[in-house]
């Protein structure tokens, strides 16, 4: 059961930053809302979102395959950490009863966290990668 649960959130979690990087060549004007919003405008150019976008779905697709895992998930997990750090109200008060701002759907930001710093902390348990199987 572990080798296909750690499957299915290295699959699940790599998707979510192809995902991300997708929105920001699809729906350039998605990514700029969200840099003005959680990021204080850095990174808000449209090149700037094309960049990160194609740099997040080559990490994602890393991640989703297990190819380079020693360098992938530490920058994934630094990617997660940034976005969960831009949602913290809504980590610590999902309802917003005491933060302004907060969203319950931002919650999962520390799911994920979680879950990439699993993936990292497992990274030799995980068998079913193009690294294992390349030795």
């Amino acid at each position: 059961m572990k080798r296909w649960g750690l499957l299915l959130l290295r699959v699940s979690t790599g998707w979510l930053l192809v995902m991300w990087g997708l929105d920001k060549f699809v729906n350039v004007e998605h990514g700029q809302r969200v840099a003005e919003s959680f990021y204080l405008g850095i990174g808000s150019q449209a090149v700037v979102q094309n960049v990160f976008g194609g740099l997040e779905i080559l990490l994602g697709l890393f991640v989703v395959l297990g190819l380079w895992r020693k360098r992938a998930y530490p920058v994934a997990f630094v990617v997660l950490l940034i976005t969960a750090l831009a949602v913290w109200k809504s980590i610590l008060d999902p309802w917003g009863w005491v933060l302004d701002g907060s969203q319950v759907l931002f919650y999962p930001s520390i799911i994920v966290l979680a879950g990439a710093m699993v993936l990292w902390g497992t990274m030799d348990q995980d068998e079913l990668t193009l690294d294992a199987r390349m030795g």
